[in-house]
């Protein structure tokens, strides 16, 4: 796939969304609008690498179009439990909440699984190889940080701000850039760890991921307590960081 097939992709799930997970639509054309930005990122030349980005963006969109699909379709299929928690939300959250859980599961459990899936062993042990990937992980930053003015407007449509928030948008939006750059570090650490893991074995690695999803989902915790979530958040931080084994 590319990145223009998984925008379709995307837009086909929006459009056959039945109506009773018509909450899901606000993280759903979130993750649609910053995919197009990726993208048009890669056209612009503002990576190192853009084949690879590409690459890794279609392995990440997967993932998440695997979950969604998953959830829609029942059991037996049965998507992570950061994803589940997140699809079984209330639905009568606020939409800021509803876009910070699918965050959460996609970020935190979903980004090093993508990682994993495209840098392998050899260009883990190759340093510079392994410092530009770096970089282009990094570089994604400038393009959600572009994006958290415009995203702000869409839940302020969409209805998700109250006039406290709507007080403290230029604060939220200094939040949103700041945690989302230290979970992309955590994310990072993650990855390495996992890659450990796998040089070690299947069970290794299977029991990491398995510690990896179980953070993911004790976050949500978090991110459903009531008050300023955008604020708390850049002061306790959103990502979740593997510890040693």
């Amino acid at each position: 796939m590319t990145i223009d097939h998984v925008v379709k992709q995307l837009q086909h799930r929006l459009d056959d969304l039945p109506e009773e997970l018509e909450h899901r639509r606000i993280f759903l054309s979130t993750y649609l609008r910053t995919t197009v930005a990726v993208g048009n990122g890669i056209e612009e030349a503002r990576f190192e690498d853009p084949e690879w980005v590409e690459v890794w963006d279609v392995a990440f969109a997967e993932l998440y179009l695997q979950a969604h699909d998953a959830d829609v379709a029942g059991p037996p299929a049965r998507a992570s439990r950061p994803w589940r928690l997140a699809f079984d939300a209330p639905p009568e959250l606020p939409p800021l909440r509803h876009v910070l859980l699918g965050i959460n599961a996609h970020v935190n459990y979903d980004l090093p699984q993508a990682l994993l899936a495209v840098i392998d062993d050899a260009e883990f042990a190759d340093p510079a190889l392994l410092d530009r990937r770096r970089r282009d992980h990094e570089r994604i930053d400038t393009i959600l940080a572009g994006r958290v003015g415009a995203e702000d407007e869409e839940l302020t449509v969409a209805g998700g701000k109250n006039l406290l928030d709507r007080v403290l948008t230029p604060l939220n939006r200094l939040s949103s850039r700041r945690f989302l750059r230290e979970a992309r570090r955590k994310v990072w650490h993650n990855t390495a760890e996992l890659q450990r893991a796998r040089q070690a074995g299947t069970a290794s690695y299977e029991l990491r991921l398995a510690e990896l999803e179980l953070l993911s989902a004790a976050k949500i915790a978090d991110l459903l307590e009531p008050g300023q979530v955008l604020l708390r958040l850049a002061v306790s931080g959103f990502g979740v960081l593997l510890p040693p084994p």
